[in-house]
């Protein structure tokens, strides 16, 4: 008869610790021939958190276009000539840009002066008609009802003269209008016509332009806009010249919101005297509503949330920890948020939206941004 051997409690509690390291060492072989391999991100994955000086700001967007445009129009039909200056030429206030011809306007002023010549000639004779009467009533040889007449007819020639001026300087007022010339000092931007081409009263011919001071007309939400005040300092940055800024200034706010949109306009202007700017480019425009401090930053795209509780991905040696972050204040324009607590300056953490790893993923990075 086979006997069952006998195993006592002392061999199985010498004999636990064994199977227990033997497992183990199985596991970790198996886990170590099974780990995935280090998940690769290029330079643009990753950035590192700086420092920067933001504040609580509304931003505004549109058309930097020159504050003053003045659109110079025909104001007597006729036939344009003289053209002087085209698209691009720099003029001065006051200056001719072109002539309208326009017979029946300029014959219209001639014949007003000639009223005027005739008119005087005929008070200076009513004049001397009314000398001549005086001096016979005082030698009692005029009666005083030819007196009275005599006076009557300077008089009429008086209100005559008036009259005639009066018709010359609208004439010439008319007359003067056959002149086109530039109401501001700037830059021409547009003709829309040549010389020979007949125009209409109020039809365009030129558009003159002063781009040394350009303007914003944005709109922004009522809550917005009752921070938004004139003289707040504003920081523009256009698609055209990017990693550049331009700081100007709040200029007007509209007193009351669209009744269409709701929305409030604001104008921000901006000083361009040395013509960096080229007018007319789109822009984004950043009111600073109030005081800045230095703090963390990151990119927007950087930051993550789990029912609303937001995170980053730190990488540290090598490994991405999942970290819960504190926000504060974003800016728009440099695609930046504000980091108030969790985070460290220099630390680098993943950037691109849609990357998504478990704490505790190994990573391989490109060269440090």
């Amino acid at each position: 008869m086979t006997q069952t051997p006998i195993i006592s409690r002392r061999s199985l509690r010498i004999a636990r610790p064994l199977l227990l390291c033997a497992l183990a060492a199985a596991c970790g072989t198996k886990a170590a021939d099974t780990a995935a391999p280090p998940v690769s991100l290029s330079a643009a994955d990753v950035v590192a958190a700086t420092t920067a000086d933001l504040g609580p700001s509304v931003v505004v967007s549109g058309a930097l276009d020159p504050a003053d445009v003045v659109r110079v129009r025909a104001q007597v039909a006729g036939t344009l000539r003289d053209l002087k200056v085209d698209r691009g030429a720099k003029v001065s206030r006051g200056q001719m840009l072109g002539r309208i011809e326009a017979q029946g306007v300029t014959s219209g002023a001639e014949g007003a002066r000639a009223n005027v010549a005739s008119a005087e000639a005929n008070q200076a004779v009513a004049l001397q008609r009314l000398d001549g009467a005086k001096k016979l009533f005082a030698a009692g040889a005029m009666s005083v009802i030819d007196l009275k007449s005599a006076q009557a007819g300077y008089d009429a020639a008086v209100a005559q003269v008036a009259a005639a001026r009066t018709g010359l300087a609208s004439a010439s007022e008319a007359a003067g209008r056959t002149t086109l010339t530039s109401p501001i000092d700037g830059w021409v931007s547009d003709r829309v016509a040549e010389a020979g081409e007949s125009v209409k009263s109020d039809d365009p011919v030129f558009t003159v332009v002063d781009p040394r001071t350009l303007e914003l007309k944005g709109q922004v939400g009522a809550v917005d806009a009752a921070r938004v005040r004139v003289g707040q300092v504003v920081l523009f940055t256009l698609d055209a010249l990017p990693g550049q800024s331009f700081k100007g200034t709040v200029a007007r706010v509209d007193p009351m919101a669209s009744a269409a949109t709701r929305q409030v306009g604001v104008f921000a202007r901006l000083a361009n005297g040395d013509g960096k700017v080229v007018a007319g480019q789109f822009a984004h425009g950043l009111i600073r509503t109030g005081a800045t401090i230095k703090t963390i930053v990151v990119p927007v795209n950087a930051v993550r949330s789990v029912e609303k509780d937001a995170y980053v991905l730190v990488i540290d040696g090598g490994v991405v920890h999942r970290r819960p972050v504190v926000t504060g204040t974003r800016d728009e324009n440099a695609g930046v948020i504000a980091i108030t607590s969790g985070l460290k300056a220099g630390e680098r953490v993943v950037a691109t939206a849609g990357v998504e790893m478990a704490d505790g993923t190994k990573v391989s990075t490109a060269k440090e941004k």
